[in-house]
């Protein structure tokens, strides 16, 4: 796991929030699978966590950052509940073949916690 640095606005407006990159772990264990073809399910397994497959650029957090500004008040007592929920589900359906990642080349495989603690507990399930 690597761990990316949340730009300081969207840290400020979600101290809670870290984002780990997952992609190499994902990608090893496809690689050592019996199936070479079919999707893996990445979920993230606490409930203030979410996977998502993007680009691993600045954009995604300013992005973030105009969401909180209009849709999620700071002083909103569930805030990271209420993010996690816009976010969507919490797990990526990615496709692989031949053992391999089916993803963008600049795509990446994020795990979000939203948690204080940090946690950064994900589960893989291959269906091939």
């Amino acid at each position: 796991m690597t761990s990316i640095e949340v730009p300081y606005a969207i840290a400020a407006a979600l101290p809670t929030l870290s984002v780990m990159d997952i992609t190499n772990e994902v990608s090893q264990n496809v690689a050592r699978a019996a199936c070479r073809d079919g999707i893996a399910y990445v979920h993230a397994t606490h409930g203030l966590s979410l996977i998502r497959v993007q680009e691993r650029e600045t954009g995604i957090f300013e992005d973030l950052e105009l969401l909180l500004e209009r849709i999620v008040p700071s002083a909103s007592r569930m805030r990271e509940r209420l993010v996690v929920a816009l976010l969507g589900p919490r797990t990526e359906q990615v496709p692989f073949a031949d053992g391999r990642l089916s993803i963008g080349h600049f795509q990446r495989i994020l795990l979000f916690s939203l948690d204080a603690e940090h946690r950064h507990d994900w589960s893989l399930t291959l269906l091939g």
